[in-house]
């Protein structure tokens, strides 16, 4: 299945690293997060990715251009320019980088996808979170549902888009609310290709009247996930996750 992931933002509140690189190519463990991401869905044969992108996405491209060439050794004959690989990353990743515009939201970034995923069902997440959720059983639990969209829920800190469940039904979704309950958005969806018909262009935020109206219209579902979920939306969250990965916890790397 197709894999779509946000990554056009421009990271305001990770400045520190964001006003010279995107949010997505901020390292963990000297590897990109968004790398980071698109491993848990290869090590369950997701290996076809859709990036949207946005902010500095000439920097996103450039790494994916030129990663056989950053991860492995070679040599470069200077006298006639031959390069000859002595080894190469055994990565079988398809990835196909697409400018959604820099100022286009979430859900108008998704909207600006359709071209490329054949009217057919496809995976979505976002570029800066790290979750160690079981991508089989989240396909398993839509599959049984047979709703539009099902969405990864996750305990937080209480500064999230707030789910009010009954079971799996989600019963309402408040982005950002004042006060938390439990259950947040943590991203990691299952999306069938009619959700797109609610999304209306480049302005929508995929959080806000898309998500709100499957609520409506009861087309929502929500996978609870106990496990591991962490954003990196500040330094803070990042020096967690660096911190993680230097003391062998990396617990999303699944192997």
């Amino acid at each position: 299945m197709k894999v779509v992931l946000l990554a056009g933002g421009y990271g305001t509140r990770l400045s520190e690293y964001t006003q010279t690189i995107p949010k997505p190519m901020v390292q963990i463990g000297g590897k990109p997060i968004l790398w980071h991401i698109m491993k848990t869905y290869a090590h369950f044969g997701h290996k076809e990715f859709f990036v949207a992108l946005g902010y500095k996405a000439e920097l996103i491209k450039e790494y994916f251009l030129h990663y056989k060439a950053l991860y492995s050794n070679f040599q470069v004959d200077l006298s006639n320019g031959v390069i000859t690989p002595l080894n190469e990353p055994s990565i079988d990743w398809k990835v196909t980088l697409i400018d959604t515009g820099a100022d286009t939201m979430t859900g108008g970034r998704v909207k600006r996808m359709k071209p490329f995923l054949d009217n057919e069902p496809f995976l979505l997440t976002y570029g800066d979170g790290l979750c160690n959720v079981d991508i089989e059983k989240l396909l398993a639990f839509h599959k049984s549902h047979g709703k539009m969209v099902t969405m990864t829920a996750v305990h937080p800190g209480a500064r999230f888009g707030e789910l009010e469940l009954e079971d799996e039904k989600v019963l309402s979704f408040k982005e950002k609310p004042q006060l938390g309950q439990g259950w947040i958005n943590g991203g990691f969806f299952v999306i069938e290709p009619s959700f797109l018909d609610f999304i209306a262009g480049d302005e929508v935020m995929l959080e806000r009247e898309p998500l709100e109206k499957l609520v409506e219209i009861d087309q929502l579902r929500a996978f609870k996930h106990d496990g591991f979920w962490q954003c990196m939306d500040t330094k803070r969250d990042h020096e967690l996750l660096e911190d993680l990965w230097l003391k062998g916890n990396a617990v999303w790397d699944i192997k």
